[in-house]
């Protein structure tokens, strides 16, 4: 069964008040929640990246560490 808007706007309002204000703070909770796990993709997303080359380098320098130091 899906509700439309209407519905659960009129279900809300049959709610008593304490039940409404519970229903904000979850609803303000997961809104929150919801923009800072986007937030956090688009930094992600947004980050830069290496290339096969960048990546190659830093193989070859942590190998050199790791053959410099003595066991």
């Amino acid at each position: 069964m899906k509700a439309g808007y209407n519905q659960i706007l009129e279900l809300i309002r049959q709610l008593p008040e304490k039940e409404i204000e519970k229903l904000a703070i979850a609803l303000q909770s997961e809104i929150s929640s919801k923009k800072t796990s986007e937030s956090i993709q688009e930094l992600i997303l947004k980050a830069p990246t290496w290339t096969d080359s960048d990546l190659e380098d830093y193989k070859e320098a942590r190998d050199s560490i790791n053959n410099s130091r003595l066991a």
